[in-house]
């Protein structure tokens, strides 16, 4: 079983990653994904991820008081445009624009209600 968490955890941590150059790809949730993953499969890389400089504090300000940086909160708004943006340009049908409008509300709601990093 460590191994399935172990995978899984490697699997996110690379989503996570590759989520910082692809803006429409969300890099935190990918991060305490691995972050879980890794606590129950292997502590060195738990540990590692939780002190890395770049991915530990917002692992840690989620854990601490489920906050979200202000910089990040402007990023994923940026995405959630950018996002509905593009299905715009692409003509999408109406009823799959009303859809998508009413998930990236519940999305963007959800992230400015969070308390700030």
């Amino acid at each position: 079983m460590r191994v399935l968490w172990l995978a899984g955890g490697c699997a996110a941590l690379g989503l996570g990653v590759v989520g910082i150059a692809l803006p429409l790809l969300p890099t935190v949730p990918f991060l305490l994904l691995a972050a879980f993953c890794f606590a129950r499969s292997s502590d060195r890389l738990h540990d590692w991820l939780l002190a890395h400089p770049t991915f530990g504090p917002p692992i840690e300000d989620w854990r601490r008081s489920g906050a979200i940086s202000r910089r990040g909160k402007i990023a994923a708004s940026v995405s959630i445009i950018a996002a509905f943006s593009l299905s715009l340009a692409l003509g999408l049908r109406p009823s799959i624009l009303a859809i998508q409008a009413a998930t990236l509300i519940c999305v963007a709601t959800f992230i400015w209600t969070r308390p700030s990093a």
